[in-house]
Formats: C-alpha cells, structure tokens, sequence
C-alpha cells in the first residue's frame, strides 16, 4: 500500500462518517413526529453525540498512538456502524440518547487515527493538503447525506434508512484491516521541529495549543449549525418543502468542501515557501474573518438564496481553518499527534456541543455571538507558531 492509497482510504472514511453523522438531520421531523419528542429534546439528542465524540477524543487518540491507526480504526468504524443501526431501532428518548452518545464515542477515533496514519506515512509537506483532502470529503459526506436520506424517505422509513446507512462502515472497517499496515516498509521524512522528545504535558500546557483548542471549540459554532439545525432552519423560516431544504442544505457544504481541498493545497505550498512561518496562520485568520461576515446577516435577511449564500459564505470561511488546524497539531504532536489532535478535536467537539444546544435557545442572537467568536480567532491565530517557529 502507498501513501496515496492510504489518503484515498481515509477519504472513503471521511465520507462514511459524515454520510453516518449528518443523517439524523435529515430524519427529524419524521422521528420527532414519532417518538413526540420537541425542538430542544432533538437538541439534546444532536448534542449527545457532540459530547460522546468530544469526551473519547483525547482517548482515542491516544489509543491510536499506542496501538496503531489499523487496530484503533478497524475496531471503531465497525462499532459505530453498528451503533448507526441501532439508531432506527430505538423507541425512547433516553435510549436515543444513550445510543447518540456512544456512537459519538466510536466516531471519535476517525480522524485522530487518520491524524497518527498521516504522520506515519506522509512527509511534512504533504499534512495539509492531506487533512484538506479527507476533510473536504467529510462535507461531501454531509452534503450527500441529505440527498440521499430524502431519496431513502420517499420508499422507506427513517428506521430502516438506519440499517442501510451501517453497511458501508462494516466492509471499511474489514477492508482496512486486511489491507492497510501502520507503518510504511520506507521510513518518512519527519519535520525537523517535532519528535519523540515532545512531552504530551508540555504541549497540552503550552499557550498556543490553549489557543489551538479554543479556536478549534469556535469553529464549530459555525460547523456544526451547517451540519445540524441549518437545515431544518431553513425549512421552517422560508417554508420550504423537503427536498428542496435539503437542494439549498448541500450547498454549503459542497462549497465548504472545495475550501478544504483549496486551503490544504495552499498551506503546502506556504510551507515550502519562505511564507513557512504562516502556512498554518494565514490561511486560518482569512478564514474566520470571511466566516464572521457570513454569519452576521443571517437572521436579516428575507429572501432564501440570498440566506443561503450567506451561510455559504460563513460554512467556506470556517472551512479553511480546518487542515491548518490538524497540520499544526501535527507539527507540534510529533509521534504524539494522535492525542494531540484528539485534545484540540475533544475541544471543538464541546463547542458543538454547546452550539447545538444554544442555537434554539438564542434565535438571531446566536449569529451575532458566532460573529464576535470568529473575529477572536483571527487574533488567536496570529499568535499560534508552533515549535521552531513554524506557524
């Protein structure tokens, strides 16, 4: 297996588990309908996988440090597949809650493993256009998602949509195990201001992974509201039927997806440039300035294409934050970017936590505060260099 057979398994993994994650918005009216349950009990239920998925991070990150990428991420795809199974089989809400919350435990693996497997294989100047490739597949997930949860809606119900969506996830899980090895039979290229010498306790009490984390806890204010509540907001505010909520909800993401894959190419580039002490800073401080003037306007606005526009807007800015992200964790985590990236992932993780729970609650006042939240990560950014001064 070469490295690009490895960013190309982790691309079909980034899909499953955004196709897997995003699915629940599709089906809420259907199952709250059903099981009678309210806008803020659907809250609680978005945000029981955000906490699930926020807590495991730090140790499933390290759990793919310690035993590898191949055993850690065979064993968690297969687990949550099943777990996406259970999810069309539950009848109460606080078993849907339970069952939310571990599956956001498996799902955490996925993308600190890919962060460990990444790192074992790729050189340096590959990281980010590497994070920008499965992450951009993870708003294809997403976007998909909708489409084909209204597709699945017109000939079955929202139970059975559950046990197909498992499938995939199964024969990953296998496939990976059988084919992928945690280290390449040719060592890598490592990059020379991170090693086996950086304590996890010194990183985690650095200040700028303090900022890394409180960055990465706003970014999904803007993230995870595209995932979760935009588009039943949609739906209701400008009475939109369900497939064509669903037609405008792709957008976003389908544009969010290019500024993954546009902004891990540019941060490669700056890194093998003499720009190398911004490659991660620049791209992330543009983007959460154009997420800030995205996310403003929302509520103001009266016509859906031109909402929609702006939450494109707001979803591409919050986007190209992302690889810089992951990369800079991985300058900075070295043989530790597994738990690393899991401690600034657990962090983003309550931000959507604590979003999904929010935006029902404060209306037009949630995008003004996502506002003001992103304008700090354009300063929180300008002071985050990694070690060697690589930023």
């Amino acid at each position: 297996m070469g490295r690009h057979w490895v960013v190309a398994g982790l691309f079909v993994l980034s899909l499953i588990t955004y196709i897997d994650r995003a699915a629940i918005s599709s089906v809420k009216e259907p199952m709250a309908a059903e099981l009678g349950f309210s806008d803020r009990e659907m809250g609680a239920v978005f945000s029981a996988f955000a906490l699930g998925y926020a807590l495991a991070q730090v140790p499933s990150g390290w759990a793919a440090d310690r035993f590898g990428p191949r055993l850690m991420l065979s064993v968690v795809v297969v687990f949550w597949s099943l777990l996406t199974a259970l999810t069309g089989a539950v009848g109460q809400f606080v078993t849907l809650l339970v069952v939310r919350f571990a599956f956001g435990v498996a799902e955490a693996g996925a993308f600190p493993g890919s962060a460990r497997a990444f790192y074992n294989w790729l050189p340096v100047w590959e990281h980010g256009r590497a994070n920008g490739i499965i992450f951009a597949a993870s708003r294809l997930g997403a976007a998909i998602a909708f489409p084909v949860m209204a597709w699945l809606l017109t000939w079955a119900t929202w139970r059975t949509a559950f046990y197909w969506l498992a499938l995939p996830g199964m024969v990953w899980g296998i496939g990976w195990w059988i084919w992928f090895r945690d280290e390449p039979a040719v060592a890598v290229e490592k990059a020379a201001n991170v090693g086996p010498e950086t304590g996890f306790g010194e990183i985690f009490r650095s200040r700028v992974m303090l900022l890394a984390m409180s960055q990465y806890f706003i970014v999904n204010f803007t993230t995870f509201l595209c995932l979760t509540w935009m588009l039943p907001y949609l739906k209701t505010r400008f009475g939109l039927a369900a497939s064509e909520a669903a037609f405008y909800a792709m957008i976003p993401l389908l544009v969010g997806a290019t500024a993954q894959w546009a902004t891990g190419t540019m941060v490669d580039l700056l890194y093998r440039s003499r720009w190398v002490g911004w490659s991660r800073r620049l791209p992330a401080m543009v983007g959460f300035a154009l997420s800030a003037v995205g996310i403003v306007a929302i509520p103001w606005v009266e016509d859906v294409r031109v909402a929609v526009g702006l939450f494109t807007l707001a979803a591409f800015g919050a986007e190209m934050t992302i690889s810089p992200s992951w990369a800079f964790c991985m300058d900075i985590g070295g043989k530790k970017s597994g738990a690393i990236s899991g401690a600034m992932n657990m962090m983003g993780n309550l931000g959507s936590f604590v979003s999904a729970n929010l935006f029902p609650v404060l209306g037009a006042g949630y995008f003004v505060l996502v506002m003001g939240l992103n304008l700090y990560c354009v300063g929180a950014w300008y002071w985050m260099r990694g070690r060697g001064g690589h930023g």
